[in-house]
């Protein structure tokens, strides 16, 4: 526990030291990275006590935030779905599978709308391994029109990032904890799932050589 609370000293000084000029450049490029987009940008733009007076406000940490989440999203899906069809599925198969069997389930709804509406709120849960990336693959590998995937992907950020900026106004205070706890959440979250990949990997594989 004392590493990893040296290791988020370690990142709060290095940001402090190499970025007090430009946390808004800080904000929206992580909030453009996978798993942490809003969840992170948000208390991290709004923690004064990594920028001080440079710490943006809670509007400005929103917008940021929601903007610069949502960027990626439609060429993820145009990128999977070309991926998908010039490789006759064999990569997508091989490296996504886990996004086609979410995909599916998404399909399995009885009517458009609520595939949509599942989508958008897929999205707008903000806890780890969902959000923007993870929406926008699971709409890839699907047969829902771009455009309304799309527009149910930005819902579900706009959604989620009103939560987060809420959460940190009303706690404002403790902003500093909401950071470390989510950035802690977040890298347990992907140590879980890198773990869970490769035991479901080493299972198949030793049924295959039996």
């Amino acid at each position: 526990m004392a590493l990893i609370f040296y290791n988020m000293n370690f990142i709060t000084e290095f940001l402090s030291n190499n970025f007090q000029n430009c946390v808004w450049l800080v904000v929206i490029l992580i909030s453009m990275c996978p798993t942490l987009e809003s969840k992170i940008a948000i208390p991290l733009a709004m923690n004064t006590a990594i920028w001080g007076n440079e710490a943006l406000s809670s509007l400005n940490a929103f917008l940021l935030s929601f903007l610069g989440s949502i960027v990626p999203s439609i060429f993820i899906i145009i990128l999977t779905r070309k991926l998908k069809r010039k490789t006759a599925g064999f990569v997508t198969n091989r490296f996504f599978h886990k996004y086609q069997i979410k995909s599916s389930g998404l399909e399995n709804h009885s009517s458009a709308l609520k595939k949509y509406l599942a989508l958008a709120g897929f999205v707008a849960v903000p806890i780890p391994l969902t959000g923007v990336w993870t929406g926008s693959l699971i709409a890839g590998f699907s047969n829902l029109d771009i455009k309304y995937s799309f527009l149910s992907i930005v819902i579900g950020s706009f959604i989620s990032a009103c939560a987060i900026t809420i959460l940190c106004t009303v706690f404002t205070n403790s902003i500093s904890y909401i950071f470390m706890i989510s950035l802690i959440i977040v890298i347990a979250f992907l140590f879980v799932d890198l773990f869970c990949s490769i035991f479901k990997k080493s299972q198949h594989k030793t049924k295959k050589d039996i």
